[in-house]
């Protein structure tokens, strides 16, 4: 740190990146987590339900690909905070 509290220039942008590549690392392992969390109940949800409803197999294996969803859109949070902010 500089005279009076201020940084450098330098000191900020690689503040910033470590800030970006923390962020962008916490997006993508709680959206994963997350997700496979949301996977594991659905699936054996989903198994059980096939076992009862055999013709039902497609509506239950989308549930599954839903949960999918959560770490797709914290792969997209992390891009969007690394190549865009």
């Amino acid at each position: 740190m500089g005279a009076g509290g201020v940084i450098g220039v330098a000191q900020a942008d690689e503040t910033s990146i470590l800030a970006k590549s923390i962020g962008a690392a916490l997006a993508v392992g709680l959206a994963g987590l997350g997700a496979g969390f949301a996977v594991g109940m659905a699936g054996a949800a989903v198994a059980s339900g096939i076992v009862e409803k055999r013709e039902a197999t497609g509506t239950l294996l989308l549930i599954v690909v839903l949960g999918e969803g959560i770490a797709i859109y914290g792969l997209l949070i992390a891009l969007l905070l690394i190549l865009i902010v």
